[in-house]
């Protein structure tokens, strides 16, 4: 089967958040959005069948998630990663950023210290900060339009700030690295060295393009936390599921019951039919999204090589957020974002919303269909020619 991802559907007048809050947040109606990270596409057919199948049921009681869900999650995880778990580790919530939220408090105490790799997904802020917790940040090097790690700086901030958690982001937003095995291995050495437990935010593992290996951290170090979603892989964010990897029993039992605490049980009724089905059916139609996200990156490099040069495109290793680099612009921020709204009349993530090393760039979304990219392409060539 062909899957079509080149229609392009008007999202407006949905409650799209990414479409319809323009009012709302500040900016012009006339701006082409592509900040938020989710996608122009509707889900797999697959999935939709089987959520029109449970709609056409008509009865929306409490559900609770039975044996053919986890067996769709384990192999989903163990064909395509190698990663094997058992349904008893999993912990469900109804989004990743409620997980993370939930495993600062239950892994940490009021005043220690939780470090990440900026510029980072700006949720990793108030997370931490929101919760009481002290923010620590090793920033990623930039060097020659590509990032690496800063390994000698992240020992001495996990020493001197005795940090007791670090939250890994991997694949990275915004800067789309895809983590080496070897890199990997350094953090986990390091971590285990100062027992600092490591928590993995790998939402976006599923988008990893050819010549890259997308390494679970759970692969690793068994005691790891390991934050998983089906929202961005198959464009489900709204139905508020995901699975939360925690093979540790006494680590699993902490988050549980901070979970507890905040009242949360079961899943949303059709978020719980979607990720089955799309874990279990939706293999093709994502091998067919990659390609389909792969020529779209394809085509953004060569318009900018041709139509913008002075914007580097940082190489896409993951994900479908692109991190572009307007620094030789040699605007600030503020101007920037001004031009990028104003000018360009384009919706964007601005660097900074991601940390102060941000400085300098622009996120943009590109899942969405090729003429929709290519408008937005020809707005940002006609706005900084």
């Amino acid at each position: 089967m062909k899957y079509d991802f080149d229609t392009v559907i008007d999202r407006r007048n949905t409650n799209s958040l990414k479409y319809d809050f323009t009012r709302e947040r500040g900016l012009p109606e006339d701006v082409l959005p592509l900040w938020v990270a989710d996608m122009d596409f509707p889900a797999p057919p697959e999935v939709l069948a089987a959520m029109q199948k449970a709609v056409s049921h008509g009865i929306f009681g409490y559900s609770e998630v039975k044996d053919a869900y986890y067996e769709a999650l384990t192999s989903w995880f163990a064909a395509r990663f190698g990663y094997t778990f058992t349904a008893r580790d999993v912990v469900k919530t109804p989004g990743i950023v409620f997980a993370l939220a939930a495993a600062v408090r239950a892994f940490t105490k009021p005043g220690d210290s939780v470090l990440i790799q900026t510029p980072v997904y700006y949720p990793f802020y108030t997370v931490i900060c929101d919760n009481g917790r002290k923010l620590v940040t090793n920033p990623l090097r930039y060097e020659s339009g590509a990032y690496s790690m800063d390994f000698e700086d992240f020992e001495h901030k996990i020493k001197s700030e005795n940090v007791k958690l670090f939250i890994l982001c991997s694949p990275h937003n915004p800067v789309g690295r895809v983590w080496t095995r070897r890199e990997l291995d350094t953090l986990h050495a390091i971590c285990k060295k100062y027992k600092v437990l490591v928590l993995s935010d790998e939402i976006h593992c599923d988008f990893v393009y050819p010549g890259h290996k997308h390494t679970t951290f759970g692969l690793i170090d068994e005691n790891a936390v390991i934050a998983t979603a089906p929202s961005k892989t198959f464009n489900l964010a709204g139905l508020q599921v995901s699975n939360i990897i925690v093979p540790n029993k006494t680590l699993r039992h902490a988050l549980k019951e901070e979970i507890a605490k905040g009242g949360y049980n079961q899943l949303n009724t059709l978020g719980l039919v979607a990720c089955q089905s799309a874990y279990s059916h939706g293999g093709i139609w994502l091998e067919q999204l990659k390609e389909y996200l792969a020529e779209n990156i394809r085509l953004t490099r060569i318009f900018l090589a041709e139509r913008l040069p002075k914007v580097r495109l940082v190489d896409p290793q993951g994900t479908y957020l692109l991190w572009l680099d307007f620094s030789k612009y040699g605007l600030s921020q503020k101007e920037l974002d001004k031009r990028i709204i104003e000018d360009a009349k384009l919706w964007l993530s601005s660097g900074t919303t991601f940390g102060s090393e941000g400085e300098g760039f622009q996120r943009i979304n590109i899942a969405c269909p090729k003429l929709t990219l290519q408008k937005a392409l020809e707005r940002l060539a006609k706005a900084f020619s």
